[in-house]
C-alpha cells in the first residue's frame, strides 16, 4: 500500500462525492475543527496592519523612506522564512501547535515593534513578526487536509480564500479607523486578533500527539523503502521530488507574473494619460469576482481533471496579460483584467490545494511550506522585476509577462499529477504491510 492510499485511510469519513456536493454541503458536514481554522484564517487577515500601514508608521517615527523601505522588504523576506519554517514545524510538532506558537508568538512581537529602542531591534521585530506570524500558513492547511476528506479538500480550500479575501478587503478600513485612535491602538489591534486566533485554535482543534508520532514511524519506514529518500529528510526528500520541484517552478513565475497589477499595471495606465479612476476599477472588477464566484466556480473546478484546471488556472494569466499589450486603452484593460481573474477563481482553490494533496503525510507540511515560500518569494520580487522591465521595454513589458506565464503553465501541466493516480509512481512502504 502506497503513502498516498494511506493519505486516505487517516481522512475523516465522510459522504462520497456527489453531484450536489457543494459550498453549503460541505460547509454543513464540515468538522468543527475545520470551521475554526476558516474563522481563524478570517480574523488572521482582517487584523492583518502591520504590513499596510508600516511604512507609514515608521515616516511617522522620524525614519527616512528608504529605512521604512527596507523594513518592508524584511517584512517580506520573513514572509518566506517563516513559510519554509511553518512547514517544516508542522510535520514535526504538529498543526495544532505550530498554530498556537505562531499565534502567541506573534502577539508578543507586534507589540514589540512599538517599543524597540533602535532601527536594528526595530528590524529584527519585524522579521521575527512576519516570519513567526507565517508559520501558521503550512499548519492551517495541512490540518484543513487531515480533517477534510479528500474530495472536499478543493473546495475547503476556495472557502479559505474566501475568508482570506474578505479579510484583505476589509482590513485597511478597520486598520484607518484604529489609527485614527493611535498607533498603539493599531498594532494591539492585530496582536489581540492573533491571541483570539490562538484562543479558537486552543480550544476548537484535536492534539495530534498520537498522530505525530504515527507520522515519525512512517517517516522511518518509507524512507528505508523508497531510494528516492534515502539519506534525504525535511525539505531534501521534498525537492527530490522532481515533478513537484516544477510545479514549485511553475508557482513562482506565475505569482512573478501575477502580481504586475500591483505595480506595472498602474505605471502603464499613468504613462498612457488614463485616469487611475480605471485601475481603480480593475482592481475593484478582480476582487468583486473573486469574492462573490470563487466558491460557485470550485462548485464545478473540483470535479474537473487536474490537468485541465492547470492549464485554464495558470494559461488564462498568460492570455489576460496579452490582452493589455494590444492598446493602451481602458476597454484592454478592463477585459485583459476579467481574463486573468477568471484564471484565478479557476486554478486558485486547485493549485492551493495541490500541495497538500501531492506528497506524503509524513512531509504534508513541508510540501506546502515550499509552495508558499515560493509564491511569497515571487510576490515579493515580481513588483521590482516587473517595473524595471516596464522601464526598459515600456509596453512591451506585457508580451514578457504573457510569455513567463506560458512558461509557466507549461510547467504546471509538466509537474501536477493526478494525487489520485500518483501512488503508481511510488513504491510500497513497510509501514503498509
Amino acid at each position: 500500500m502506497t503513502a498516498v492510499v494511506e493519505n486516505e485511510k487517516n481522512m475523516p469519513p465522510g459522504p462520497p462525492a456527489k453531484p450536489d456536493d457543494g459550498v453549503f454541503v460541505t460547509l454543513r458536514e464540515t468538522p468543527r475543527a475545520v470551521k475554526a481554522l476558516l474563522f481563524g484564517g478570517f480574523i488572521s487577515r482582517l487584523a492583518a496592519f502591520i504590513q499596510i500601514y508600516l511604512v507609514l508608521f515608521l515616516t511617522d517615527r522620524g525614519f527616512s523612506a528608504t529605512q521604512a523601505g527596507l523594513a518592508l522588504g524584511v517584512y517580506g523576506a520573513g514572509a518566506v522564512v517563516g513559510s519554509f519554517a511553518g512547514g517544516s514545524l508542522s510535520d514535526r510538532l504538529g498543526a495544532r501547535t505550530v498554530t498556537l506558537i505562531s499565534m502567541g508568538g506573534s502577539a508578543l512581537l507586534i507589540v514589540s515593534i512599538l517599543y524597540a529602542p533602535t532601527y536594528a531591534l526595530l528590524l529584527a521585530a519585524v522579521f521575527m513578526v512576519s516570519t513567526v506570524g507565517q508559520f501558521y500558513r503550512p499548519a492551517a492547511q495541512t490540518m484543513l487536509t487531515e480533517l477534510t476528506p479528500r474530495h472536499r479538500v478543493v473546495m475547503i480550500t476556495a472557502m479559505y480564500r474566501l475568508g482570506l479575501n474578505l479579510g484583505m478587503t476589509a482590513a485597511p478600513l478597520i486598520g484607518a479607523a484604529l489609527l485614527s485612535v493611535s498607533y498603539n491602538a493599531l498594532f494591539w489591534g492585530e496582536a489581540a486578533a492573533a491571541l483570539i486566533f490562538g484562543v479558537t485554535v486552543m480550544f476548537a482543534l484535536p492534539k495530534r500527539a498520537a498522530h505525530a508520532a504515527h507520522v515519525a514511524e512512517k517517516q522511518e519506514a518509507a524512507e528505508e523503502a523508497d531510494p528516492a529518500t534515502q539519506g534525504r529528510s525535511g525539505y531534501l526528500a521534498v525537492f527530490a521530488d522532481w515533478r513537484y520541484s516544477v510545479y514549485l517552478l511553475a508557482m513562482l513565475l506565475t505569482s512573478i507574473v501575477y502580481c504586475q497589477y500591483t505595480a506595472t499595471l498602474p505605471l502603464d495606465i499613468s504613462a498612457a494619460g488614463i485616469s487611475l479612476w480605471w485601475y481603480g476599477a480593475a482592481v475593484s472588477l478582480n476582487g468583486f469576482i473573486v469574492i462573490t464566484c470563487e466558491l460557485a466556480m470550485t462548485k464545478i473546478v473540483q470535479k474537473w481533471p487536474i490537468r485541465l484546471t492547470a492549464l485554464l488556472g495558470l494559461g488564462l494569466v498568460s492570455v489576460g496579460y496579452a490582452i493589455y499589450a494590444i492598446s493602451p486603452l481602458p476597454i484592454w484593460f478592463m477585459i485583459g483584467t476579467l481574463v486573468w481573474t477568471l484564471s484565478e477563481i479557476i486554478g486558485g482553490p486547485t493549485t492551493f490545494a495541490y500541495p497538500a494533496l501531492a506528497g506524503p503525510e509524513r512531509l504534508r507540511g513541508r510540501y506546502i511550506g515550499a509552495m508558499q515560500s515560493v509564491f511569497g518569494l515571487g510576490t515579493a520580487i515580481g513588483p521590482v522585476i516587473g517595473t524595471l522591465v516596464w522601464f526598459q521595454v515600456g509596453r512591451s513589458v506585457w508580451l514578457w509577462a504573457a510569455l513567463v506565464s506560458a512558461i509557466a503553465t507549461v510547467a504546471g501541466l509538466i509537474g501536477m499529477r493526478d494525487p489520485h493516480k500518483a501512488e503508481e509512481s511510488r513504491p510500497a512502504t513497510a509501514s503498509a504491510t
